[in-house]
């Protein structure tokens, strides 16, 4: 069994092993957590291109030593031109597509999202962006190795993006989908980075490359334009937060689902149950999921077109109330509208306390498909989750669509600090209760706790059925007894990536540090 990698000097997990060597060095070196993940952040975006990229969002949690968590939404919005009435025109009245550039219609936030996370490094300490980028530079303009979870990957979406304008010229070889191995090369993408790099963030939303992108979009038939571009920026905001017998726990606000995550720990807190893996555990989280899933689809979207603060939804009486509401032996019946998402977290840690909890995402697998030959930049499809009806997460201009996106972080009674997240859309709140309440509630070693047997509740990766998921290799009695309790079970194959990829990373109050890496992932646990 794979150990949890211990240290003293700083910690660093990825779902791709050199996203996490990047990051390492660069806290080897002196830098700071924050560095450290803007380095692995534009990394994981040439080496993993099928779950993230600079033409999508990204949200973070920092956790700075004697400071409260700053949480950082790089969201992007709406287009300008992105209404309802604009989408009945070009003949999508009932549905805005999936894939090509009608999908892409908001404004890819997470390079925005770097900028003002390195601003929270000392100016006097701070690594040059140029530094930081230049491996990632380096591996896209030389080449990557393709992962098998992107040539599976691949293959199993390549009906839906062959066509896609762009797409192809990068990503398929000869019209094929590339066998793991097969070099990748991303030339304009390193272009890209390289400006960046030597113009800093701003260039790439109000300098030639975002003039470069609103010719191509305009031009492909997608309504972003140059001034949506040049109206964005990234925001720092107040983290929703809970306090539990364990500690207090943060997370990202609307337009994410972080207060679903929260409100599943929130209410199995409040079940009283006091062993780990046995019916009780899974149940209990199951059935906690489907109280916050139920709150989250009738409540969350844009932060303005909500009906309420989404940190009142997370008090102690609506809390209770859905602890109240859970049965301890039956299953409630389950169908329900699924949130579908691929993307990637990180986690780090450095030797001033400062933790951080990171994801990066371009929506579904390779986002819209839609990419640029001038800049080789992919632009997610997350405004394809808004909605042409009325409510919380109707498209309109300037709104920003609905996000499975959700870095989680705990300071725990002890003085631990947890960094914890994974992928998955609709298994993000799941796993990150997983392995939370594995580790800090029944004592699992953190490896331990990320490997462990996994479950889903609902829908991901292009999967009809909202049945629970479960992996094989739970113990057959445990699988028996959820099924006697009225769960509609589903077995997967052991350490599937239908379970997502899960990591993270502990700051112990004397000093060291634990870091944790999904096997189900390509990814490694790094600590010194």
């Amino acid at each position: 069994m794979i150990e949890t990698a211990l240290g003293l000097r700083g910690a660093f997990t990825a779902p791709h092993r050199v996203a996490s060597k990047i990051g390492a060095d660069v806290l080897d070196a002196g830098g700071s957590s924050i560095e450290a993940m803007v380095a692995a952040a534009a990394a994981i975006a040439v080496v993993y291109p099928h779950m993230n990229g600079i033409g999508g969002d990204g949200f973070w949690l920092i956790h700075r030593k004697g400071q409260r968590p700053v949480a950082i939404s790089a969201c992007g919005f709406a287009a300008g031109l992105a209404t309802p009435d604009w989408y009945a025109e070009q003949g999508h009245g009932a549905a805005i597509p999936a894939r090509g550039p009608l999908a892409a219609l908001t404004v890819p936030g997470s390079v925005g999202g770097w900028q003002e996370a390195l601003a929270l490094v000392d100016e006097k300490r701070r690594i040059p962006l140029a530094d930081l980028l230049a491996p990632a530079i380096d591996l896209a303009r030389n080449g990557v190795a393709v992962t098998r979870n992107q040539s599976v990957t691949t293959a199993e979406k390549i009906d839906g993006l062959r066509d896609v304008t762009g797409f192809g010229d990068i990503y398929l070889v000869d019209g094929k989908v590339p066998e793991p191995g097969t070099r990748l090369v991303q030339a304009a993408l390193g272009e890209t980075l390289d400006t960046i790099a030597r113009e800093g963030t701003d260039a790439y939303y109000r300098g030639d490359i975002a003039r470069s992108h609103a010719r191509f979009l305009e031009q492909q038939g997608s309504p972003l334009r140059l001034s949506d571009f040049q109206n964005y920026a990234a925001a720092r905001q107040e983290p929703l937060t809970i306090t539990t017998s364990l500690g207090t726990l943060y997370n990202l606000g609307p337009p994410t689902q972080g207060m679903a995550s929260l409100a599943i720990l929130g209410v199995f807190d409040r079940l009283g149950i006091t062993d780990g893996e046995g019916f009780a555990h899974i149940h209990g989280l199951v059935e906690s999921t489907k109280q916050a899933f139920i709150l989250r689809n009738a409540e969350l979207g844009d932060p303005g077109a909500m009906r309420a603060a989404a940190q009142s939804f997370l008090d102690d009486a609506r809390l209770d109330a859905m602890a109240a509401a859970v049965d301890p032996v039956h299953a409630l019946p389950w169908p329900h509208e699924a949130k579908d998402g691929d993307t990637i977290w990180m986690g780090a840690a450095d030797a001033d306390g400062t933790v951080v909890s990171f994801i990066q995402s371009v929506f579904w697998e390779f986002g819209s498909g839609l990419t640029c030959p001038e800049t080789g930049v992919v632009f997610q499809n997350r405004g394809a989750g808004f909605s042409l009806a009325p409510g919380p997460n109707q498209l309109a201009p300037g709104r920003r669509p609905f996000h499975t996106l959700n870095p989680a972080l705990a300071v725990l009674n002890d003085g631990r600090v947890m960094s914890y997240g994974t992928m998955g859309g609709e298994g993000q709140p799941q796993t990150q209760a997983a392995v939370f309440s594995r580790y800090a509630q029944f004592g699992m070693p953190l490896q331990q706790a990320v490997t462990a047997p996994r479950w889903l509740l609902g829908k991901t990766w292009g999967d009809d059925t909202t049945s629970l998921k479960l992996e094989e290799n739970f113990d057959p009695a445990l699988i028996a007894a959820l099924k006697a309790a009225g769960h509609e079970v589903e077995l997967t194959p052991a350490f599937s990536s239908l379970m997502g990829h899960a990591g993270a990373v502990v700051h112990h109050p004397g000093g060291h540090f634990e870091a944790a890496n999904d096997p189900r992932s390509d990814g490694l646990a790094y600590a010194v």
